[in-house]
């Protein structure tokens, strides 16, 4: 299945793909994509409806977040060791794991806001794992169980924040519109091997990240399993993977870095493809309206 939340920020309704690629709304059968509804059991109900007996959501709605309510939001940096080659630094032993603050959360086409003066805001796109059963100290072979469904992450960073104002990396990933989610969940079902899919990322038409999963140095069962250890896995949570080489970072000779106006695309072998425009920081009332409401 393909599960997405339609609808104004704040306002999103659940809703699922139909055979022939239209969104039908599900808010007569379940209120979110969120928390207990992503539960092996609430999948199941879900799988056994038939989509064209749903409303059919118009064409142009906007999709929020694929997840509704995320209570943790966590990233593993440097999973990729040609992207840790680019970033200078180290292939880590043991996956780096960091926080995202949730209310960088928002819709798979919102726009991205450039910080208030920022001059390093910088792209990744990412492999999201949603969780749907607890987890807690799940060897890796179970792990699997314990996950909703996939789904594409522009783990956006302000590198200046993240690298250059000391203390951890919270502060350079957690900015407004920082976290884009979607345009669907994809259960499980419908990627057997999470460690076999093209993931990449334009800027201006500009291809600058082009790599595959299969060279992630931690795999998402192993991940999933590793963070179980030192924290419980709620169902919600989202999980994101790392990101292949081609950030702006690592750009040579100079790096290069987003500015508004320019227009990212992004997307991950059936997952689903993000588009977002950068805009300048207008202040607290512009960036009200693309927020989801956590």
């Amino acid at each position: 299945m393909k599960l997405m939340r339609h609808g104004p920020a704040g306002s999103e309704r659940p809703g699922i793909m139909d055979a022939t690629g239209r969104m039908r709304d599900l808010s007569g059968v379940v209120p979110d994509i969120a928390g207990a509804g992503l539960a092996p059991e609430s999948l199941a109900k879900l799988a056994s409806i038939d989509p064209d007996r749903l409303p059919l959501v118009p064409e142009g709605t906007r999709y929020g977040p694929c997840v509704g309510n995320v209570g943790k939001f966590i990233c593993v940096g440097l999973n990729y060791a040609d992207h840790a080659a680019e970033s200078g630094m180290e292939v880590p032993h043991e996956p780096v794991l960091f926080f995202k603050a949730t209310s960088a959360i928002c819709g798979p086409n919102d726009d991205v806001i450039i910080p208030r003066g920022s001059v390093k805001t910088d792209w990744e796109v990412e492999l999201g794992v949603v969780i749907g059963r607890e987890a807690r100290h799940v060897p890796r072979e179970k792990a699997p169980d314990h996950i909703a469904g996939y789904c594409v992450i522009n783990d956006l960073s302000e590198r200046e924040f993240q690298l250059e104002r000391g203390g951890q990396w919270v502060k350079g990933k957690s900015c407004d519109t920082f976290g884009p989610l979607g345009p669907w969940l994809v259960t499980c079902d419908e990627v057997p091997d999470p460690q076999s899919l093209d993931i990449w990322l334009e800027v201006d038409g500009v291809r600058r990240q082009d790599g595959n999963t299969r060279t992630m140095i931690f795999g998402v069962a192993e991940i999933v399993s590793y963070i179980s250890r030192f924290m419980s896995l709620q169902p919600g949570d989202v999980i994101s993977t790392g990101t292949p080489p081609g950030v702006g970072l690592g750009m040579k000779p100079d790096p290069v870095y987003l500015r508004p106006g320019q227009v990212m695309r992004l997307g991950i072998q059936g997952l689903g493809e993000q588009t977002q425009r950068t805009v300048a920081d207008g202040g607290m009332k512009e960036i009200a309206g693309m927020c989801d409401a956590i």
